[in-house]
């Protein structure tokens, strides 16, 4: 530990001295990604510094239990009962704070919600999760902002989506992406029947296009009309945009914005994140990786969670917990299954660190 304390204490240094570079004072978004990089060192330097001094303590009390004074041997007796204990908090504490981070945590999102199976159920609990999120953002502090929205015939609706941007925003709702499933009577239901209804939900963190490394040599643009929902809206310019990448063949489009600049930047971001899941797909594969993520693809049959009204439960299936709070997780109180997300996925990261050494 006290080697990775130096080697910190040599990378916080660093990036001290980056904060005074003009070259990187002069770009904005470097400067960001340095200062933002210092914070964080920051408080991990604190955090060993302070396991330093405790370690040196240690030290000076082992030498002082053969003192001939017995105060002194019994005073360094019972300091040793106190640190030894919490040496080894600290060591657990420290373990998970030199987790790498993923780079990604950091970036805003673009967070869909569509309903699945289940009709205009679906749709009002598409209506149902986006209450639900909302409170959740405020809470947070988070900004967002509707895209694009379309209402179910029923209420609720049949798509939304959102741009979320805020503090490490998609490092707390990465975990959201998945079907979602919720098991109620519905309110047309006369004979109280439990129905299953389900939403999907998809979480992209945004990215800037310096960040997407994609030859424009290897994209073909194609741009169209697009309509709004059940065709009103009908757009009389070329809104719609459809990016092709010619090497890999993948294909994504936007027209969920009539304007056709915020359609480029979310088809951009659905297209690297194509391109990206990819890319880890084949990583996953030549390494024979057997670490199961966490983070859902956001396919309609990742199941990820199930909301139980009948019996006031809300579970979560990757980490198999079960709160019995429905009302007040729906209400937006997200934060204790968002947490248990994250220590479950530092939990896997510890393990594979602790794999390799």
């Amino acid at each position: 530990m006290l080697d990775k304390a130096v080697a910190l204490r040599e990378k916080f240094h660093f990036v001290e001295e980056q904060l005074s570079n003009p070259d990187i004072i002069s770009d904005l978004e470097k400067y960001k990604k340095f200062n933002r990089e210092y914070k964080e060192l920051g408080v991990m330097l604190d955090a060993f510094e302070e396991y330093e001094t405790l370690i040196n303590n240690i030290k000076e009390a082992k030498a002082l239990l053969n003192d001939p004074d017995p105060e002194m041997s019994e005073m360094a007796k019972e300091e040793l009962e106190e640190w030894l204990p919490r040496q080894t908090e600290m060591e657990e504490e420290l373990k998970f704070m030199l987790i790498p981070t993923d780079p990604e945590d950091s970036k805003d999102v673009i967070f869909e919600i569509r309903s699945g199976t289940g009709g205009d159920e679906a749709s009002i609990f598409v209506g149902d999760l986006y209450r639900m999120y909302s409170k959740y953002f405020e809470e947070q502090g988070f900004k967002f902002e509707v895209l694009y929205e379309n209402e179910g015939t029923s209420g609720g609706f049949n798509k939304l989506v959102l741009e979320v941007t805020g503090d490490k925003v998609f490092g707390k709702l990465k975990f959201e992406s998945g079907a979602h499933r919720v098991q109620r009577v519905p309110k047309t239901e006369s004979q109280g029947r439990v129905h299953t209804s389900a939403a999907t939900v998809v979480v992209m963190p945004k990215f800037e296009e310096a960040e997407i490394n994609i030859k424009k040599d290897d994209l073909r643009v194609d741009t169209f009309r697009a309509s709004g929902a059940g065709g009103q809206h009908v757009n009389k310019t070329e809104s719609g945009v459809r990016f092709t990448h010619i090497p890999t063949g993948e294909v994504a489009e936007s027209t969920d914005s009539r304007s056709q600049h915020k359609n480029r930047e979310i088809a951009m971001q659905r297209l690297y994140m194509k391109i990206q899941d990819a890319q880890r797909a084949r990583e996953v594969a030549s390494q024979k990786a057997t670490r199961k993520s966490l983070v859902g693809s956001g396919d309609r049959s990742d199941k990820i969670r199930t909301y139980n009204y009948p019996q006031n439960r809300v579970t979560d299936h990757r980490i198999n917990l079960t709160l019995y709070s429905l009302n007040k997780i729906v209400d937006g109180n997200l934060t204790e299954i968002i947490e248990a997300l994250q220590v479950a996925e530092n939990m896997e990261k510890l393990k594979a660190t602790e794999a390799k050494v």
